[in-house]
């Protein structure tokens, strides 16, 4: 909250009437006393923030009882890390601060009578179609980072609603998120708005050092690597889009790739199984290719066999196992721990890909689909028939 609040700061001095909306808080009123059904959170933090700023401030909230120990250790580490925030910031910026909170800052009271009026609005207001997507928080933050520029936000707009909004969600969640955690050697998980930092960006007034470089690689992008906030960001989700639809194009017309295709292309009778392990496919593929640019037909045929291999090492095969085995964590179960993410990520020569040594096991063969992958998993690995 605090670099958002000192964003809107130097937004308000480019824009004399802008205002900075922090969100909505849901007031149930019994009697004389209001019940805040939602925006707890928010209002601490802006108490804390204000009562560091000035003494006297009417801090009256915190004299409640929180019963809570999460919420009292919460409560305290926030008052410690504002502290220690402002602490490195001068006289003049705290002032803004102070100003910024009566002048800048607004929110959205909203006041009803009835406790199930309350809690219905609530409800609403966190599950009425997609208002709370990451993706869209995204995209308003990065539209803010263009205020100077109303026809590149206005172009910007255009583009991204033409897009599907399954599509986009489904590149940050499927590919863009995982393939940044997996890289890094660290497990994934669901992509929440509690994660939008890591699609920030860099502010195009950043002087340090590897924003500079940013700025002069732009438009080339690389899934590990920063970009520069703003008009980037939906070059960056438009490159990704295209390059998941030319990847898989490249898998379906190339003849030296139909080897693969009973289990590349998705069919309805596909397993959960395997469906778990053609994204793993596809997400290794898009890192690779993001990184070397080519279709190298043996680098795609080691980075099939890795991943498929996985659907013959597990008789249940979920999300965890597919986290796991994408860092090359070690288990029994695997034929191979490879954190492939990484050797790709570390790699200096696309040939270091082709070169893997991927092992083939057969621990289940229970199903025909099973029976199919490991007979062409062979094959892949130059055996003409399953002995």
């Amino acid at each position: 909250m605090l670099w958002d609040i000192n964003n809107s700061i130097h937004q308000s001095f480019a824009f004399g009437e802008y205002k900075y909306r922090i969100g909505t808080i849901i007031l149930h009123k019994s009697d004389d006393v209001f019940n805040v059904v939602d925006g707890q959170q928010r209002l601490i933090s802006l108490t804390l923030i204000s009562k560091y700023l000035d003494e006297d401030f009417d801090n009256s909230i915190l004299r409640t009882t929180f019963y809570d120990k999460i919420t009292q250790k919460h409560i305290h580490e926030n008052f410690i890390h504002i502290n220690e925030w402002f602490s490195l910031r001068d006289q003049d910026t705290k002032e803004s601060f102070k100003k910024a909170l009566c002048e800048v800052l607004e929110v959205v009271v909203i006041q009803v009578g009835k406790e199930s009026e309350a809690f219905q609005l609530f409800d609403s207001q966190n599950t009425r179609g997609r208002a709370l997507d990451p993706h869209d928080l995204l995209k308003a933050f990065h539209l803010r980072e263009m205020q100077n520029d109303k026809y590149e936000m206005e172009y910007a707009v255009t583009k991204w609603e033409a897009k599907d909004v399954a599509q986009i969600r489904e590149l940050f969640s499927a590919y863009l998120f995982p393939i940044w955690n997996w890289s890094r050697g660290a497990k994934t998980w669901t992509f929440t708005d509690h994660d939008i930092d890591t699609y920030k960006g860099i502010p195009s007034s950043s002087t340090y050092t590897y924003a500079r470089r940013a700025g002069k690689a732009s438009p080339f992008f690389q899934l590990t690597e920063p970009f520069i906030a703003g008009s980037d960001f939906f070059d960056m989700v438009d490159h990704y889009m295209r390059t998941l639809v030319n990847i898989k194009q490249e898998l379906a017309t190339n003849p030296a790739f139909e080897i693969l295709h009973p289990f590349c292309l998705p069919t309805k009778h596909s397993s959960a199984g395997l469906t778990h392990v053609r994204n793993l496919f596809f997400a290794v593929l898009l890192f690779y290719y993001d990184k070397f640019h080519n279709m190298d037909e043996l680098a795609v045929k080691k980075l099939f066999k890795w991943a498929f291999m996985l659907r013959l090492d597990l008789h249940n095969l979920g999300s965890d196992s597919v986290n796991k085995y994408a860092i090359g964590e070690w288990s029994g179960n695997y034929t191979n721990y490879i954190p492939v993410f990484s050797k790709i990520s570390l790699a200096r020569l696309h040939t270091e890909i082709g070169n893997l040594q991927i092992a083939i096991g057969a621990r289940f063969l229970e199903t025909e689909e099973q029976k199919n992958l490991y007979i062409l998993l062979q094959k892949l690995s130059g055996y003409e028939e399953c002995k």
